[in-house]
């Protein structure tokens, strides 16, 4: 874990909770669920509720002194990164620097992460040579492209590389021979400060770091010790010529020279003198305070002491701390102790002692002797009375003080009492207080016992894996190891589990509450913290089992010289001293180690006679203190022999050390013997015995159980065993207690033979058959009760038998209870047999119903696969539930392998299903991004959308998830562009049916019965074309509409549109025929009457209220009603249902198109594009053969002439009026009156092409040539397009219109007066008086405006010159913003270049078809 990410609990261990039978034997019952909590680790048992033992310590005489606990020292990462700092800070202060660590994106940069990284690239001048700093910075966690590496790098050379050197011990050099500790530099520092050192400066060409040694004149380099980073501040140096030495007073040790006093440093620890330049790295600046040479800076790296945890100074009572941990946890957590949840502090603490920056101290009452202060349970010491049930709790096997010398406990063999291990420890705790990584001493059991308090949480690992966590350990912390080989027992280190458990280490967690034992088995590792104040106590015992364990443990004692607590051997051999006193089975443990003992003893003795040692003498080692028997070299404590010499009697060493015990020959060494080798056998044999005489009876009451008819036991022999046993004391196992039901069983039969046998005759034929259904009920009995496994009908048969004879039978409560078994062993059985109904809690129930039945191999074994699987479930439920929720999300390679690890675990785990749910829908969606990028046709925007929202809620990698949503971005962009490039602010109608064929013409009212009309219309002609479905959003990728299909219905929709628009025309011409009726005929787009000023749409040609619509912009548009309506004919009128939008430029599309070419999307609007931009240029081909005839050519020259002359007589008017401006100015100024200079013309402003002096038709055009323009117009004012052609021939069919079609507008304007005529008299006069205002406002701004332009010194325009009869863009100024541009050296395309690039772009689309507007977009060829 690089960098702290949200602790994660371990899985959860066992936790067990005994009948009050297996209750009432501690050890027995421990050894039965053996076979189950071992594997964790860690277990925790649950006592019956009514065992609560009473508190029997004198709380107020309890006093303690806690230890002190600094949480991110506990951390074996954290205490690392602290002393590497340390070390860091220490070099700087003695180089008379005092350190700041830097901040890089805004948090404290980890230089152990940096230095360690740095040093895995090839150390720091690798990576500055490969220029890889970037690649340290992503290593390090940075975000790429901010300059991260080069600021890892300045940090790095000015505070690591200085420290990195020191601890090399490398040193700088001159390359031609000089020794560059000897090299002086000049007086004058002038060289710019920029020059590093150890940077790669063009004048550092002569310097390198070569190990530290001799200098080439003689002198021997003092500067032994590098340092590993560059100077704080930059430093300027500049090398001379060498000085011959000179006598003073204080001489440099590393030049000899004593000039340059002003520069000569002076050590405050050795009083030794240095020039700053002669330092590594140079000092700039004699620094301030006190400043250490290199010699005594060299102190820094000697080892550290090792860790241990510091006694607080203040005494507590139980009262008073208790007190200051309440307060402690409620201040921190900001709330009361009780109401803080355990996850929660779990959390917290990991987040702590992973923290550099905040250092947080808790205080432990941790190993206190029970001894010195009192147990926590009820003891028979004498010191009091016990009172009430104080009694039955002193002599319970589970309390702590007992249980350690239990009988069939090892450690009741040894006479002194060992603090922590006979005698239990108290531990008084607090919130975050903790206990680090370790295993008990000699790979003993445990077990802990929490009195009162807020919970312990525990951490368990399984002794299966106690060496992979300590490889693990001293892979990720191999410097705290090197200082502190036997770190792990000094219970000062801990380690996140997440970490442990990335690692492949299995880790295990419970909450001891209040009430609860935990156990922990024989070499499994544990650590936990406490949830808050709390008190528990905790003892080590030893079973037969751990013999094996034990020995294993003092050889590895032995590898890591640590101190034994107590002999092994010493221990064999007193047990096997007293035979009889033993357990049976801790007998026959006994004497299977007491057998490897003597075959190890006999090969040591033999190699050291061998060696040459021929003296020995016995001596009885368990009367020597055990401080003065341990061996000099390995320190394991000696029993069965040693060896010593005459020249150091006081030293002994174990025979496995022979040879380290001194240099004298081996004839001088003496072997000191316990037991002479002859001795052995006899101590070996009363062990065998005692294990044998087990064996003998076993298999005694084996064949009495298993005896048939003809070979049955008599009873007396049944109750000889049954008493034998009892008197040796056999352990009460399986067959013991089927001996003891046997005899009882006996007894009841023979009583009722007896009572049969008494009765009268006349009952005899009945009790016969009542003795035969006994017997043939005992013999089925027998038969199911040796089964392997109990069958639940068999048993159930058998009781039911059983109770309707009416004899006491007692094999029924066995029965019973093997019923039991076997219906638990049925269920758990019928729910493997179907993996999809055992959940994690039904596995949970059937555990904890299974350990209240009592023992049966059938049913341990069934309880350990439980066990079993429910561990696996849980820790692959965890697995699936961290990648579920992983960021980043894992591959689908990692959750592959995941799903096919976890496919075998027969049980319901839902997170893996999700998994896998998740995997498969990873796999179909990149299927389909495959099929879709390796088609022949692209996608459209709509199926990459549903692609992508489908990919972004699949918690998997998936690759093409950037590269889909990059296309789908790029789309989305190239739509927006396009969208506001064709609609209108506020515009009701979408790109798509903007850039498509009109479906709604004739279609009047508002938004929504307009859509719904058009709809209708739609579902009318289903077979058509329809723009909206131009996509496929189906799943299946075959059915993408090809895009000629789609060509060709935009084709036949144009064809509907002209002829959609033929109609409305001709309906809306006719209106003009209905002037007597007008009050009943429909205009505009509100569909009322007519009324008030009206235009007429130059396509559609009907009449719209100018209220109802905005009106067209003019050159010059200063007045409205009235005043436009006079210059109506130099403005061409659109309705908004005609023009739907702003009509951009050929130009423009062009950029769009080529835009288009590189997506590999296909949007139903890029292909509408495509179609309206081929339909544009067809139209525009048609218009310029059109306008090449004859007819025309003749008719535009005309208009050229006519054309000038309206120009040159605009400029004489504006020439006058300038004139009479300045000339009644002057008389203005002269105070006289202003003489009569005529009334200048007010002709109305016509188009250009038209002179002022003329009225319309200026043009005469044969039939055939105006009714083929009106044909092109009426096509081209159906383009939304901006095309030059369509300007050209509205203001040539202007010039041919007659004056008489604007009587529709007169008749309407007097058809209204006439109208208005009947109107009362008020509103006539009303309406007269607006029209006065209005004329008096008219003429005040025609007084100003002749003013305003009399001022202005503008240039005469340009009389405007037709260059071709091709080129009209000329003709008028262009209020549209895609105008082409009149600048000299514009490079934006027009006209005709423009015409050729969008040609050529529309072939570019298609590979097959020459009409452009059947393009391949959707077909993969070359883009």
């Amino acid at each position: 874990m690089s960098a702290f990410a949200e602790f994660v609990p371990p899985p959860e261990c066992p936790v067990f909770e005994p009948s009050w039978e297996d209750f009432s034997d501690p050890l027995g019952f421990i050894n039965k669920i053996r076979p189950i909590a071992e594997k964790t680790g860690i277990c925790k048992i649950r006592p019956p509720e009514d065992w609560q033992p009473p508190f029997a310590c004198d709380v107020r005489n309890f006093r303690f002194t806690p230890r002190v606990q600094r949480l991110n020292e506990l951390e074996a990462l954290t205490r690392v990164k602290l002393n590497f700092l340390d070390q860091i800070a220490k070099f700087w202060e003695l180089q008379g620097s005092k350190i700041r660590f830097p901040h890089v994106e805004r948090k404290v940069l980890d230089l152990y992460q940096l230095s360690k990284i740095v040093s895995s690239e090839g150390g720091f001048e690798t990576v500055c040579k490969e220029r890889i700093w970037s690649k340290v910075a992503s290593r390090m966690g940075f975000p790429p492209g901010k300059g991260t590496g080069s600021l890892l790098r300045s940090h790095y050379e000015r505070i690591l590389y200085p420290y990195e050197l020191f601890q090399s011990g490398a040193t700088l050099t001159v390359s031609d021979a000089h020794c560059s500790l000897c090299v002086l530099y000049a007086r004058e520092n002038k060289e710019p400060k920029g020059l590093k050192i150890f940077g790669t400066s063009p004048k550092m060409v002569g310097l390198e770091i070569v190990p530290a040694g001799e200098c080439h004149f003689g002198l021997i380099c003092l500067f032994t010790h590098g340092t590993r980073n560059q100077q704080k501040h930059d430093i300027s140096v500049s090398p001379v010529a060498l000085i011959p030495p000179q006598i003073d007073l204080y001489l440099c040790l590393v030049c000899g020279r004593g000039d340059e006093e002003d520069r000569l440093l002076l050590c405050d620890g050795c009083d030794d003198s240095y020039h700053t330049f002669c330092l590594i790295p140079p000092l700039q600046d004699v620094p301030k305070g006190d400043w250490r040479c290199p010699k005594c800076v060299a102190e820094c790296s000697k080892p550290r002491e090792a860790f241990g945890f510091e006694q607080a100074v203040r005494e507590y009572t139980l009262q008073s701390f208790g007190e200051m941990a309440d307060h402690f946890k409620s201040d921190y957590f900001n709330m009361p102790v009780h109401m803080v949840p355990t996850e929660l502090v779990e959390k917290e603490f990991w987040r702590l002692v992973s923290s550099i920056e905040e250092d947080v101290i808790v205080e432990y009452g941790a190993d206190i002797s029970s001894k010195e202060v009192g147990s926590g349970f009820p003891v028979r010491d004498g010191k009091r009375r016990l009172l009430g049930d104080e009694e039955e709790y002193a002599n319970s096997g589970w309390n702590l003080n007992n249980m350690p010398v239990l009988e069939q406990s090892v450690l009741t063999h040894i006479n002194v009492d060992i603090s922590g291990m006979k005698v239990p420890w108290l531990y008084v705790g607090m919130c975050f207080s903790s206990f680090c990584w370790h295993i008990e001493d000699h790979w003993s059991y445990s077990i802990n016992f929490l009195h009162w308090g807020e919970p312990k949480t525990w951490y368990g690992v399984p002794a299966s894996a106690a060496e992979q966590l300590e490889a693990v350990m001293k892979k990720l912390a191999p410097e705290l190891f090197d200082s502190q080989p036997d770190l792990l027992h000094q219970l000062v280190t801990i380690m996140n589990p997440n970490i442990l458990m990335e690692h492949g280490v299995p880790v295990y967690r419970t909450n001891q509450c209040a009430g609860e034992f935990v156990v922990t088995f024989p070499r499994a590792y544990h650590s936990g913290f406490n949830q808050g104040y709390n008190f528990a106590e905790a003892v080590n015992f030893c079973t037969a089992d751990w013999l094996p364990m034990g020995r294993q443990c003092v050889a590895h004692y032995r590898r890591l010289h640590r101190y034994c607590v107590f002999s092994h051997d010493e221990l064999l051999c007193k047990m096997a001293a007293d035979p009889e006193s033993l357990d049976v089975e801790l007998a026959a443990a006994v004497f299977k180690e007491m057998g490897e003992m003597m075959d190890e003893e006999t090969k040591l003795r033999q190699a050291i006679q061998e060696m040459g040692v021929l003296s020995s003498e016995q001596e009885v080692f368990e009367l020597v203190p055990d401080d003065e028997r341990q061996c000099h070299k390995c320190k394991t404590t000696c029993f069965l022999s040693a060896l010593t010499c005459s020249c150091s009697p006081d030293r002994l060493v174990c025979l496995h050390h022979a040879t380290d015990l001194c240099d004298c020959p081996m004839g001088n060494k003496c072997l000191r013997y316990r037991y002479d080798l002859e001795e052995f056998p006899s101590m070996l044999y009363g062990v065998k015995t005692r294990a044998q005489s087990y064996d003998t009876w076993a298999k005694r009451v084996t064949e009495a159980l298993a005896a048939d008819q003809k070979n049955k036991k008599d009873l007396i022999e049944l109750k000889v065993l049954l008493e034998d046993a009892e008197d040796r004391k056999y352990p009460e196992n399986t067959l013991f207690r089927r001996l003891r039901e046997m005899v009882k069983e006996a007894e009841t039969c023979s009583s009722v033979a007896q009572l049969l046998l008494s009765r009268k005759q006349r009952h005899r034929s009945a009790n016969m058959d009542l003795l035969e259904n006994v017997e043939d009920f005992h013999e089925r009995a027998q038969v199911a009760l040796s089964d392997e496994m109990p069958d639940s009908s068999k048993l159930q048969a058998l009781l039911d038998l059983g109770s309707g004879l009416d004899v006491e039978l007692p094999e029924l409560p066995r029965l019973k209870q093997e019923l039991q078994q076997a219906r638990w062993l049925d269920e758990v059985h019928v729910t493997l047999a179907e993996p999809l109904r055992v959940t994690l809690e039904l596995m949970k129930r059937l555990i904890d119903s299974g350990v209240g039945l009592a023992p049966h191999h059938a049913v341990e074994k069934a309880m350990a696969e439980l066990q079993e699987i429910l561990t696996v479930s849980e820790r692959w439920e965890d697995k699936a539930r961290a990648c579920l929720q992983a960021r980043p999300r894992h591959s689908m390679v990692t959750l592959e392998s995941i799903v096919l690890e976890a496919r075998n675990i027969p049980a319901y785990l839902p997170n893996i299903l999700a998994l896998r749910e998740a995997l498969q829908k990873a796999k179909e969606w990149t299927a389909k991004v495959e099929a879709i990028q390796s088609g022949s046709s692209y996608a459209y925007l709509e199926q990459l959308e549903s692609l992508l929202a489908r990919g972004r809620s699949i918690p998997v990698r998936l690759d093409p998830l950037a590269q889909v949503e990059s296309q789908v971005a790029a789309a989305r962009a190239w739509r927006e562009r396009t969208a506001r490039t064709f609609l209108k602010k506020n515009s009701t109608y979408t790109l798509l049916q903007v850039l498509s064929p009109r479906v709604d013409i004739g279609v009047y009212g508002n938004s929504k019965s307009k859509r719904k009309r058009v709809k209708e219309l739609i579902e009318k002609e289903r077979g058509g074309f329809d723009p909206d479905t131009l996509s496929d959003l189906e799943e299946s990728l075959e059915e993408v509409r090809d895009p000629s299909t789609v060509a060709a219905a935009f084709k036949a929709k144009e064809q509907k549109e002209v002829e959609a628009i033929h109609s409305l025309r001709a309906a809306n011409l006719a209106k003009m025929a209905m002037a007597d009726r007008i009050e009943e005929v429909k205009f505009c787009l509100c569909r009322k009457t007519a009324s008030g000023f009206m235009l007429q749409c130059e396509l559609c040609k009907d009449w719209f209220h100018g209220a109802c619509v905005p009106l067209p912009k003019t050159g010059s548009q200063k007045k409205v009603g009235v005043g436009w309506q006079s210059n109506s004919k130099d403005s061409k009128f659109l309705c908004p249902l005609c023009q739907r939008s702003r009509r951009p430029r050929l130009e423009t599309i062009l950029s769009l198109l080529v835009s288009l070419q590189k997506l590999p999307v296909r949007l139903p609007e890029g292909e509408a594009l495509q179609c309206l931009t081929e339909r544009a240029m067809s139209w525009q081909d048609r218009a310029r053969q059109a306008l090449a005839t004859e007819e025309l050519s003749s008719a535009l020259a005309k208009l050229s002439v006519l054309s000038q002359r309206m120009v040159e007589q605009a400029a004489r008017e504006k020439t006058e009026k300038i004139i009479n401006a300045e000339l009644c100015d002057q008389y203005r100024k002269n105070g006289s009156a202003i003489p009569y200079l005529g009334t200048p013309r007010k002709q109305p402003r016509k188009t250009p092409l038209v002179p002022r002096s003329l009225e319309p038709p200026v043009l005469a055009l044969s039939p055939q040539a105006k009714a083929q323009l009106e044909e092109l117009m009426m096509l081209g004012d159906l383009l939304e397009v901006s095309l030059d052609e369509t300007q050209h021939i509205w203001r040539i069919l202007q010039a041919t219109h007659p004056p008489s079609e604007e009587r529709f507008l007169q008749v309407m304007e007097v058809r209204r007066s006439f109208i208005m005529q009947p109107d009362c008299t008020q509103l006539a006069k009303r309406l007269a008086k607006e029209e006065k205002e209005k004329k008096r406002k008219e003429k005040a701004a025609a007084k100003a405006e002749a003013i305003r332009e009399g001022l202005e010194k503008r240039k005469e325009k340009k009389i405007l010159d037709i260059p071709s009869k091709y080129d009209w863009s000329g003709a008028e100024d262009s209020n549209d913003e895609n105008a082409v541009c009149a600048a000299k050296n514009c490079q934006r395309p027009c006209k005709d270049k423009v015409r050729t690039l969008v040609v050529s772009l529309l072939s570019s689309f298609s590979t097959t078809d020459p009409d452009p507007c059947c393009s391949k977009r959707g077909t993969r060829g070359e883009t």
